[in-house]
């Protein structure tokens, strides 16, 4: 079995650099072209969903629970107010309830995920 604190370090950093990476897409002006062609509210439930399960396992002593999804669901709001900003980006109130879904879509899995036996023994 893999060492519980690398194992720990490795899904936080695997945050920070999601995190970044998202930034990084949703305040570029010329996305790539395969995030141009997924769906954008997909590419939200996509990115939220892995930053909600990111989030989880690197904080694994707290169960993920209402302050978990709103802190990451505050992300999405701060990314939504600075493109508000950007003259090529647009604020849209559809993009947060995309990243709503995915968040919700995260909890509502975590009882299959729970069954996968690496993440059972994290």
């Amino acid at each position: 079995m893999a060492n519980p604190r690398i194992t720990l370090i490795t899904f936080r950093v695997a945050l920070v650099v999601t995190l970044i990476i998202t930034m990084y897409l949703a305040t570029t002006q010329q996305a790539p072209s395969v995030i141009n062609d997924l769906n954008d509210k997909v590419n939200h439930i996509l990115a939220f969903y892995v930053l909600a399960f990111l989030a989880d396992y690197s904080v694994p002593k707290v169960r993920f629970n209402l302050s978990k999804g709103l802190t990451i669901l505050g992300y999405g709001l701060l990314i939504e107010v600075i493109q508000y900003f950007l003259p090529y980006r647009e604020f849209s109130l559809f993009d947060l309830a995309a990243d709503g879904v995915g968040i919700a879509a995260y909890t509502f899995s975590q009882p299959v995920l729970g069954r996968f036996y690496i993440l059972r023994h994290l």
